[in-house]
């Protein structure tokens, strides 16, 4: 798998077609297997995931880097921009779906606006834009800074759009996946990779 991310950051530059990094990855990834238990898998690039832009407050920015082939992301990278190149590889089917409780939350950077009727809704919606802005949190985040019974507040939250809800994914029951991930800073003369350092 950091062969795959390696793959993606050399493939990355300014002017490169954001698709052109997805068949890249997917063409080291299928070249890997594993053997578990005796049997011999096949690594699947998971289709439904891919990395991001980066703008400011806002972690997935506007564009999407695939990390397989037709990923349809024409659009090109650009000098300036930071990117978030992930791969996500599986014993699996390589698509995963949404299970288990949630998890993570992240208050919805278009800031949808919605009446919101419950005070204690309110509330707690002014603690998230004070500690979280737009950044992702957990529940126990909420823990740590006092908030206290809050679970049908932060549902109502994001039934009414104004957080969204990021709860686990996973493949096929059985399947193992791994994910891998570098911060990049596309500069007029190089790429710097931001996350690389001597533990890395």
């Amino acid at each position: 798998m950091a062969l795959t991310l390696s793959k993606g950051i050399r493939t990355a530059g300014i002017d490169v077609r954001l698709c052109d990094i997805g068949a890249a990855v997917q063409e080291v990834m299928e070249s890997y297997e594993i053997e578990l238990g005796g049997e011999t898998k096949q690594i699947k690039p998971i289709n439904n995931l891919s990395g991001h832009s980066i703008d400011r407050y806002r972690i997935h920015g506007g564009k999407n880097v695939p990390i397989v082939k037709g990923g349809g992301e024409t659009d090109r990278m650009e000098e300036g921009e930071f990117y978030a190149i992930e791969t996500f590889g599986s014993t699996g089917r390589g698509h995963v779906r949404d299970d288990l409780d949630c998890s993570h939350y992240m208050k919805n950077f278009a800031g949808r606006r919605a009446p919101i009727r419950l005070q204690r809704a309110r509330q707690l919606l002014n603690t998230i834009n004070k500690h979280f802005g737009t950044l992702a949190f957990c529940p126990r985040y909420l823990d740590f800074i006092g908030e206290q019974r809050y679970s049908f507040a932060l549902k109502s939250l994001c039934d009414s759009g104004i957080i969204d809800a990021y709860p686990p994914l996973v493949d096929v029951k059985g399947s193992y996946t791994a994910q891998f991930e570098h911060t990049i800073l596309l500069r007029p003369t190089c790429k710097e990779v931001l996350t690389r350092g001597d533990d890395y």
